[in-house]
């Protein structure tokens, strides 16, 4: 069950990030939740280094960090995507 959450809450997490960030985004319900699920790796680590300790998820705190890592990770995408087309 567990899992289950993880993936639901990485699309979600992935849904909120490529909203926020303008313009087209070609990735599907897949790469929409290791999106998110990424994210949330990222958020938590960036969460941890300037908090001091790991973010709870159930906390808004650890949807914001999740969100920005999200948001962070598809900048990256694309930049990198940029780059080699």
């Amino acid at each position: 069950m567990a899992i289950l959450g993880w993936i639901v809450f990485g699309f979600v997490v992935g849904i909120i990030a490529r909203f926020l960030i303008p313009g087209p985004h070609p990735m599907g319900f897949i790469m929409t939740t290791v999106l998110g699920v990424a994210g949330s790796f990222v958020g938590g680590w960036l969460g941890s280094i300037i908090h001091g300790g790991p973010l709870d998820i159930a906390q808004p705190s650890g949807w914001i960090g999740s969100i920005i890592g999200a948001v962070v990770l598809l900048l990256a995408y694309g930049l990198l995507r940029q780059k080699g087309a």
